[in-house]
């Protein structure tokens, strides 16, 4: 038997600028099992508790312990959920990392409110996993917990304000039927309670917290903490016909009875074609739109008798494509010694790095490996750097894998996320080969078999914000020797890194140096942009050369992919006059224009403003932009051609859910002649009929202020060329430079990955960046200048009496102010042989000595480890 406690206990509600005198008696609603009973027959509690210790999704370097009542100790298990109290009025959702701990001396433990599992939702692998990963990028377990768990299992509390009725009956309703306090009031008549967020709708006003806060001292109202919902399965609402009129002749009254209501007699008729004869369950929204009618006409049905409606849990992750899986493709020779020499290094327990050009078939060798691990029972996880590509991917998997294939991406609800949790938890076979972007690697394997990680070069692999800021590449390789899983990399252009590893027997090396089909690399042309100025060869951004080979491209049938990485219109609007540029009032760079919404955006904070026709400086109306964006190039692209059908790929365009499979099917059926975008386009995109790759200047790429300016220049170059010509034909692909004569450019058209690496490795070992050392960055953020400058300066100091020339800085990034918030950098070189942990260590502990002195204590610290 189940007992509903309520505990009543004194809350402060969590509301800036109430006065801490107030105390409200918050009731907190808590099902628990079943208490014995006393000798009086009363049921009450047993009060011997035992204390567990729980993991907090918040940034805090500790857990913290709780006590519980022996009776639900009994079903606790590590890695289940509690709702716990922290603070003075807030619940959250807590992971049980220990049982049986001792009670804490410093505090008082408080009592657990609710478990939320009957199952451990996390396993004791996850855990060990999550506090590897909290060591090595140093930042705390409850930051991974965070991160690492779909955000609809971290129930937390959120104020709900509920009417007085006590004071209503001996007060009433303010005088002024207007006042704020009475339209709160009134709709507490008709609703229990009201959350904060609700009571700001209500009145129109941003901030409602000094009002509830004036509320509350009157004793208008009460406050409560309440947990928000979690998970629920989805449910689908069916029509059937009501069982009274399965017969013939009762089907045939009913409808001469309702030959006086047309539509009713049509939603009827509609449903018998839907069902097929069979008595079909049909769905009501299906159902709603094959008649064209209103919801009022069904309920009309349903309250006369004649339909029934019911519902059925459906899932979220559906497959609606065939039971037959195709076959998988054959390889090549190549490609079979490439499959079978991965193999052999997979018996060695070695990760693989499968370098091979573009197009030269990686994968279907990933596919074959799939297969064999499937075929074991085994789990896969497959790693794509872009949520872009997962689109395609899906459907190509599909077609081989069938119903076994999931995708799992930020792009998800958080419903949809935790189905694929639950899914593989239960080790189902719909969840056997996830397909998903660098957060899958948290998911709870049961029998992981296979980690694959294309596109391995990709930056977008690194998390920056918030932390854990880990590499998944890197992540995931040591993942792998937790699950015993082997791992296999791929790219055509690898990281140096990861180059590095294998050339140096760490990783075994596995090459494809032709394309599939004996389809030739693209011919690479250079266009000088100085010389197609001084000759006035120029159409806008757009050289003759260029304009040309477009012309001939669309004649021929075939399509274009422009290539610019950096969206809108123009990063730069001047004056002409006085030079003025507009900049972000939070932070140190000008604004973007964007012309379709003729506005002026910031990319880093958000912060935005209609274009002014004048310059806010001197007030001169002649405006010009400087620089180009995506947005101008398709602009110009609608000038020169403008009966062709363009479209644009960047983050502007793809923000909705659906936005990148809504054009990359557009660009796969040629509905697209054009297409136009940022590095999106870059990362192992599959168009088979891309004729031509124009990138609009190469410079901006070969001109970033990091050390792996020149690296990223040739890989992304290298791979958005690699679109060209995929099939049956030789692609062709022109690069417009004011510098063609620069070595990277020149090795960008040969291919020599080679060449460029050996340059890259001889550049860092002289100058101790990757491979050759390790790199800690140190970022100290605050309002204050000059709080940000003395202490930076203050912890590098520090730094170099432990590390002495192994530091630079502190110096300012690029953007030195980003949101209010002024930032430094300071780069922590480790040569090898130095102990990481060791040097982690001892800069923790400058760190202790930092947050000693006041006037630091404020400054907040970020740790980058392994920055790239």
């Amino acid at each position: 038997m189940t007992r509903i406690w309520k505990k009543r206990f004194p809350a402060v509600p969590e509301i800036r600028g109430s006065d801490p005198r107030l105390r409200n008696e918050s009731i907190i609603e808590v099902e628990t099992a079943a208490y014995p009973e006393s000798g009086t027959g009363e049921k009450h509690p047993t009060f011997m508790d035992h204390f567990i210790e729980v993991l907090l999704p918040i940034p805090l370097a500790r857990n913290f312990t709780y006590s519980i009542p022996e009776e639900q100790f009994g079903m606790l298990r590590k890695g289940m959920r509690v709702a716990v109290p922290f603070g003075k009025s807030k619940l959250y959702t807590g992971l049980v990392v220990e049982l049986d701990t001792d009670p804490p001396t410093a505090y008082e433990a408080k009592e657990v409110y609710q478990i939320l599992d009957e199952k451990p939702l996390v396993s004791a692998l996850q855990l060990r996993f999550w506090k590897w990963m909290a060591s090595y990028y140093m930042c705390t377990l409850g930051e991974v917990f965070r991160t690492a768990v779909p955000g609809i299992f971290l129930l937390e509390s959120e104020t709900q304000v509920m009417g007085d009725s006590d004071w209503v009956a001996e007060h009433g309703t303010p005088e002024n039927p207007e006042s704020p306090e009475s339209l709160v009031l009134r709709a507490l008549e008709h609703q229990k309670a009201l959350a904060i967020s609700e009571i700001s709708s209500l009145v129109e006003r941003k901030n409602a917290l000094p009002l509830v806060n004036r509320m509350l001292k009157a004793g208008m109202i009460r406050v409560q903490e309440k947990l928000g919902d979690g998970y629920r399965p989805k449910q689908v609402r069916f029509l059937r016909l009501h069982p009274s009129f399965q017969e013939e002749a009762a089907l045939e009254e009913l409808l001469r009875t309702l030959s006086r209501a047309p539509k009713q007699t049509e939603v009827l008729l509609h449903l018998f074609q839907l069902q097929q004869g069979v008595n079909k369950p049909v769905k009501s929204t299906e159902l709603e739109k094959q008649v064209g009618t209103s919801r009022s006409v069904i309920k009309a049905l349903i309250d006369k008798d004649i339909l029934e409606e019911y519902t059925l849990t459906q899932d979220r992750i559906s497959y609606s494509g065939g039971e037959e899986a195709q076959k998988l493709a054959g390889l090549n020779p190549e490609q079979q010694v490439a499959l079978d020499t991965i193999r052999g290094f997979f018996r060695e327990s070695r990760p693989v790095l499968l370098y091979g050009v573009t197009a030269s078939g990686k994968t279907e060798v990933y596919s074959h490996l799939i297969s064999e691990a499937l075929e074991r029972g085994e789990q896969v996880l497959y790693l794509v750097p872009e949520i872009a590509l997962t689109t395609q991917l899906v459907y190509r998997l599909q077609q081989l894998f069938t119903s076994r294939v999931a995708a799992f991406h930020s792009r998800q609800s958080q419903q949809e996320r935790a189905e694929i949790w639950y899914h593989l938890q239960r080790a189902e076979e719909k969840a056997s080969l996830i397909l998903g972007a660098r957060s899958a690697l948290f998911l709870p394997f049961k029998n992981l078999g296979l980690i694959i990680i294309d596109e391995e070069h990709e930056n977008s692999y690194k998390q920056f914000d918030p932390a854990p800021r880990y590499h998944a590449r890197d992540a995931a390789i040591l993942m792998a020797t937790y699950w015993e899983a082997p791992v296999l990399l791929g790219s055509a252009t690898p990281s140096v890194e990861s180059y590095h590893n294998a050339k140096t027997g760490k990783f075994g090396l596995v090459t494809i140096r032709q394309r599939y089909g004996g389809i030739l690399l693209p011919e690479m042309e250079l266009i000088n942009l100085a010389d197609a100025y001084r000759k006035k060869q120029m159409s806008g951004h757009f050289s003759h050369r260029l304009r040309d080979a477009i012309i001939e491209t669309l004649a021929q049938k075939r399509q274009v992919i422009l290539f610019q990485n950096r969206r809108g219109f123009s990063p730069i609007v001047e004056c002409m006059s006085c030079g003025h540029v507009p900049g972000c009032p939070n932070c140190d760079v000008s604004l973007t224009y964007h012309q379709q919404r003729r506005q002026l955006r910031c990319h880093y904070c958000g912060f935005n403003r209609p274009l002014e026709t004048e310059c806010q400086a001197c007030g001169n109306t002649n405006l010009d932009t400087k620089g180009l964006g995506t947005e101008q190039v398709t602009a110009e692209l609608a000038e020169l051609f403008p009966e062709t059908r363009a479209s644009r790929m960047d983050l502007d365009t793809t923000r909705g859910k659906h936005a990148f499979s809504r054009i990359i099917e557009g660009f796969e059926a040629q509905e697209i002649q054009v297409l136009v975008g940022t590095q999106m386009v870059t990362k192992g995109l599959d168009f088979g009929n891309v004729g031509l790759v124009g990138i609009m200047n190469a410079d901006t790429l070969l001109n970033y202020p990091h050390f792996r300016a020149h690296e990223r220049c040739f890989q992304m170059l290298t791979q958005v060329a690699g679109r060209a010509g995929r099939k049956d034909y030789r692609g062709k692909v022109l690069i417009q430079t004011y510098n063609p004569y620069h070595q990277i450019l020149k090795q960008v058209t040969t291919g020599d990955y080679e060449g460029m690496y050996k340059e890259q490795l001889y550049e860092r070992e002289q100058f101790h960046y990757p491979p050759k050392v390790r790199l800690i960055k140190i970022t100290l953020r605050h309002r204050d200048w000059n709080r940000v400058e003395e202490g930076a300066a203050w912890f590098a100091r520090s730094l170099r009496v432990v590390f002495d020339k192994g530091v630079l800085g502190p110096e300012y990034p690029p953007v030195s102010r980003i949101r209010n918030q002024y930032h430094k950098q300071i780069l922590v070189k480790i040569p090898k042989g130095q102990p990481l942990a060791k040097t982690k260590n001892s800069i923790k502990r400058i760190e202790k000595s930092f947050d000693a002195i006041s006037n630091y204590r404020s400054i907040r610290l970020i740790y980058n480890v392994d920055y790239i």
